[in-house]
């Protein structure tokens, strides 16, 4: 069966050029709670520990008690598409492993990662079309 996977690897997602948010914001709690919120809480708590895999799996596939291999026998979308990047304002980046750590787009280590040379450049999706 193949395998897709959404992770990256050296690289910087940056927020879309329509992203209504000048600074990070953290998406609202609520109950339950919203994709954006579990990932943020996800990613957020544990900088450089998961990959976009493992992050998508246990809060996409393994709560509906599909395995690891089923969820991944079909393309899934990937960061590019998650309301962190499109909407409130995060960058995410991947380090050599593929482990992922989420940035606020007004921080300075954003701005650091959006200059780095050796990462490459990926935008979110625009949430409109241009």
């Amino acid at each position: 069966m193949k395998q897709h996977t959404t992770n990256y690897f050296n690289t910087f997602i940056e927020t879309a050029e329509d992203c209504p948010s000048a600074v990070g914001v953290i998406p609202p709690d609520k109950t339950p709670k919203t994709a954006a919120r579990a990932e943020y809480d996800m990613i957020a708590d544990n900088s450089y520990s998961y990959t976009s895999d493992d992050v998508l799996y246990s809060l996409k596939g393994a709560p509906k008690g599909v395995s690891r291999e089923e969820f991944f026998s079909k393309g899934q979308p990937c960061f590019r598409a998650s309301a962190l990047t499109k909407r409130y304002g995060w960058g995410l980046h991947y380090d050599s492993e593929g482990k992922m750590a989420i940035y606020a787009v007004d921080s300075d280590e954003y701005r650091r990662l959006s200059k780095d040379k050796d990462l490459k450049h990926v935008r979110a999706i625009r949430q409109n079309k241009a």
